[in-house]
């Protein structure tokens, strides 16, 4: 899937698409997820990343699509290394 935001472009493969070979993500708190799919919000139609988790019950997410791309907020997490909330992992 080519998916842009803000001007950026990301490459990925969703769940959607070929399970086995999904993109994974890592969340700059460590933690590992692959996306489902993108979907519409009913209430804005603003993009909606649905999400799974890579490890103990592989639950899945919900978080709006400029969320899920956006910077780690450095003032928050000064120390965080990695510059994206969720960065494409190869």
């Amino acid at each position: 899937m080519r998916y842009i935001i803000n001007n950026e472009e990301f490459e990925f493969i969703t769940i959607l698409e070929d399970e086995m070979n999904a993109t994974l993500f890592k969340h700059f708190k460590g933690k590992m997820y692959k996306i489902v799919l993108i979907a519409k919000s009913a209430d804005d139609l603003n993009d909606i990343v649905v999400y799974q988790k890579q490890y103990d019950d592989y639950g899945y997410f919900t978080r709006k699509a400029s969320e899920f791309f956006s910077d780690v907020d450095k003032v928050k997490y000064p120390d965080v290394l990695q510059l994206k909330r969720f960065m494409i992992v190869k």
